[in-house]
């Protein structure tokens, strides 16, 4: 599957987002997308109902790897 649109940047910190993200649910309640350190300390993990995790493939695409 692979992401159409993906975001530039983290939801949470800011930072840009150029190789992998996830799109997933927070501790907080609302989804965010958000970089891998993010997603470490503020994500509730990943599959049905918690998150995606992307990757950039060769072509430059984010293809969903898990989740």
């Amino acid at each position: 599957m692979i992401y159409t649109n993906p975001p530039k940047e983290c939801d949470i910190c800011k930072r840009p987002i150029e190789n992998e993200f996830v799109d997933g649910k927070t501790l907080f309640g609302p989804w965010a997308n958000m970089c891998m350190t993010c997603h470490l300390i503020n994500g509730v993990g990943l599959g049905t109902g918690k998150g995606q995790h992307y990757q950039k493939d060769e072509n430059g695409k984010f293809v969903k790897i898990s989740g």
